[in-house]
């Protein structure tokens, strides 16, 4: 049996582990589709050592490929399924994946990046409408021989314009055996009832997504999930499935406040235990609406790819700290760093450094570069986030070092944008900056100096934005385009962003 999932299978067979919106799957049977696909893999040429891409929605096969590759020490890669096909071929050639699921919904795109150079590291590729039920098939119902840790490899986007591979201590060990995800699983029962009821209704590409699913999974909880998000229909899985824990982000919050009255007095909820939120700043008024809704089981954390959660409040502490993050886990060190590079008192702001006193770390998957940029030392590491410690040991954020766009709770990076539009010839120059969004939080705004003979105007502006859709992801193109006389920029050439945000935020309590 699978190591992770043998226990459950043996005592809680016949009930549900996972539910997407195609049917349900037990614990028994997850447990030997899991083992019939690691030796299927095998039987297949895979190596512990060797990388898988997922290329899915939010859909039982996710999970079972990430337990398979949990088992087989394989590093698995969750991609963003929005991505272009020159997009995927990047990951392609710097994840190196020996095979590649991919979702038929995306097939388009992923074949045209499989045809390009840069993905000749790949041998196998399965699709989940037809290859995958027979590759599961063909594998052994035995137990996994000699089975090895695998873990995720996600790719966050970098300010250099290309995403990087953060390699955390999951993806760098596959001398261990699988069991020791069950330990750190178990850490999760201080933020969640484990084993629970788990509703996943954001992108399980998204690091924080995978940690309030696959991790509380492993631990026995099941798994409800939703592939595109719909505020209705969540709060009725929540009832249908007696739901005990879910993950949002502001975007989500907001729109489940949204929800037509009789929606939201059909709404029962008290199986629901805690709704845990982060990846962007809420605006207060939408968090305490759904305290006032939910009671108190609304809490929030922060956290990053790189570095997982620092810290977490409770919604009771961030009605009496509202703008907090909450206080630093036990297990971390932060550490604040003023402008002449000391530390600094408590109260003081500076860049805000990290320490896991598990001695867990991370590296950029081949850029070294970044990699040491990120470190002050070893261990101890920014998120190029800019806050302090108050008197009462509540950590607070106050700024962006780094010009990161969040929108809807997604990290959108500036310069692969600005690259995209400098392509254009109708663009002189060329700057992109977050700006308020009632709903996303942050939208993404591009500001243009046109070149000549081009005019400005909304003609224009549509053909940039669509520009922009052929390069990128839809999410990463403009909203919206702004066009000025002359980007300003310093006496070394950098773009001065500060005073093109600025009209934008104004009267707007974030300091961006």
């Amino acid at each position: 049996m699978a190591m992770l999932t043998e226990k459950f299978a043996a005592d809680r067979g016949d009930e549900f582990a996972l539910i997407d919106e195609f049917g349900s799957t037990s614990w028994a049977e997850l447990d030997e589709r899991v083992n019939r696909l690691v030796n299927a893999l095998r039987d297949r040429g895979l190596q512990s050592g060797d990388t898988v891409a997922i290329i899915a929605g939010n859909r039982r096969e996710w999970f079972e490929i990430a337990l398979a590759c949990s088992h087989g020490g394989w590093t698995y890669v969750p991609v963003n399924w929005h991505w272009v096909a020159d997009e995927l071929a990047y990951v392609f050639d710097d994840a190196r994946p020996v095979a590649v699921f991919v979702d038929p919904s995306y097939d388009e795109q992923v074949t045209i990046a499989l045809a390009d150079p840069r993905s000749t590291s790949v041998r196998l590729v399965v699709t989940l409408d037809e290859d995958y039920e027979p590759l599961v098939a063909s594998g052994s119902t035995d137990s996994p021989a000699e089975p090895r840790l695998g873990g995720p490899m996600f790719y966050t986007s970098g300010t250099t314009g290309r995403p990087k591979g953060v390699r955390g201590s999951l993806a760098n060990m596959t001398e261990l055996t699988p069991d020791i995800l069950t330990l750190i699983a178990s850490g999760l029962s201080a933020m969640l009832p484990v084993p629970g009821r788990t509703l996943l209704c954001g992108p399980v590409y998204h690091s924080a997504q995978w940690a309030f699913s696959f991790l509380p999974m492993v631990a026995g909880s099941s798994v409800v999930m939703q592939h595109r998000y719909d505020s209705a229909d969540a709060l009725e899985l929540i009832d249908r499935h007696r739901v005990t824990n879910t993950h949002l982000v502001p975007t989500q919050m907001k729109r489940l406040l949204d929800v037509p009255a009789d929606a939201r007095a059909r709404f029962d909820g008290s199986s629901l235990t805690v709704v845990w939120h982060g990846a962007a700043p809420c605006p207060p008024v939408v968090k305490r609406a759904l305290i006032d809704w939910f009671g108190p089981k609304v809490s929030e954390y922060y956290g990053s790819t790189e570095g997982s959660i620092i810290s977490t409040i409770d919604a009771e502490s961030w009605l009496a700290k509202g703008g907090s993050v909450g206080k630093p886990l036990d297990t971390v060190d932060v550490i604040v760093i003023g402008a002449d590079d000391e530390l600094v008192e408590p109260g003081a702001e500076g860049t805000l450094y990290f320490r896991n006193k598990m001695g867990t770390a991370f590296t950029y998957h081949n850029d070294e570069a970044k990699t040491a940029a990120a470190h002050r030392e070893p261990g101890v590491f920014t998120t190029g986030d800019i806050g302090y410690i108050d008197a009462d040991g509540y950590l607070w954020l106050s700024d962006r070092k780094i010009d990161m766009i969040i929108s809807g709770g997604v990290n959108i990076y500036p310069a692969e944008i600005e690259g995209a539009l400098a392509a254009h010839a109708a663009v002189e120059d060329v700057a992109v900056i977050g700006v308020p969004d009632e709903e996303f939080g942050e939208s993404v705004k591009a500001i243009v100096q046109v070149a000549e003979p081009f005019v400005a105007g909304d003609e224009l502006a549509a053909e940039l934005i669509a520009h922009c859709r052929t390069l990128l992801a839809g999410y990463k193109a403009p909203r919206s385009v702004d066009f000025i006389e002359s980007i300003p920029r310093t006496g070394t050439g950098k773009i001065q962003k500060q005073p093109l945000r600025a009209p934008y935020w104004a009267g707007h309590d974030r300091r961006i």
